[in-house]
């Protein structure tokens, strides 16, 4: 799906933000919070469309997707006037609808702006360059965990999530650190993609940072709702919340960096 880009990303990406979004749901339900969900997916999936037609200007313009994006705020507040009474938390159910969709829906949908750039050469060269901040996010993953391992110490979040440990989460940050410049040296250049080396090494700081932040604040849903996973969808791993919350903050501070340097 990487490699096609356009509408086959875009809607792997809307089904994956429907889906987010339906799990977050379900953890604001068990907590006596309903959102509304009809138009709460439908923006998650509508999400990632929209961010696929919005960078180049030639299907929407982004003044046009900031009124959409109105619309739809103003389609949850009707809906809520229409199937919520006083006493059924609205603005619980409103908060919660246009969050769980954002949150799930248009975060990751920032990866098209990373596989659409018009600055990368070809097909595979964009799918290499999207494959970085997912590359570097199981890597930190993987580091953070055997340093935790390896060297135990305090813990990172011991209400949210206890088996983490600052050990683990430093050696991760820094491997993720490390391992950017090396993955654009090894694998984007090889590919015709030239990353100055300074933001390489910001987008490795990003997501040893931020997205070890964004599975940290994932537990914090579930310790609230009292379940161990967001889901089933991925079996022996959870939800697609459990497996992409990492990214939620990693995918969108790769892009910032990225186009700062007019990288992408």
């Amino acid at each position: 799906m990487v490699y096609l880009g356009g509408w086959a990303l875009a809607l792997t990406l809307s089904l994956l933000g429907a889906l987010g979004t339906a799990e977050l749901y379900r953890l604001a339900e068990v907590r006596s919070v309903r959102p509304l969900a009809i138009p709460g997916l439908a923006g998650a999936v509508f999400f990632p469309i929209g961010l696929l037609l919005v960078p180049g200007g030639d299907l929407l313009d982004g003044r046009w997707a900031a009124l959409l994006l109105a619309a739809w705020l103003i389609i949850i507040m009707l809906a809520a006037m229409r199937a919520r009474t006083p006493d059924e938390r609205p603005l619980e159910a409103v908060a919660v609808t246009a969050f769980g969709a954002l949150y799930a829906g248009a975060l990751p949908g920032f990866l098209l702006w990373v596989r659409q750039s018009p600055m990368v050469p070809n097909r595979w060269a964009a799918t290499w360059l999207v494959f970085l901040p997912l590359a570097l996010t199981w890597i930190c993953d993987s580091l953070a965990m055997m340093g935790g391992s390896m060297f135990g110490g305090r813990k990172l979040a011991p209400v949210l999530s206890p088996k983490k440990t600052w050990s683990g989460a430093v050696v991760g940050a820094i491997g993720a650190v490390i391992l950017g410049p090396v993955y654009g040296l090894l694998v984007l250049e090889r590919v015709g993609v030239v990353i100055p080396v300074l933001a390489l090494v910001l987008v490795g700081l990003g997501i040893g940072t931020l997205g070890q932040i964004g599975d940290v604040a994932e537990s914090l849903f579930k310790r609230e709702a009292g379940v161990k996973d967001s889901g089933t969808f991925f079996p022996g791993h959870g939800g697609v919340l459990d497996r992409l919350d990492s990214l939620y903050w990693g995918i969108p501070v790769t892009v910032m960096i990225l186009r700062a340097f007019r990288a992408i």
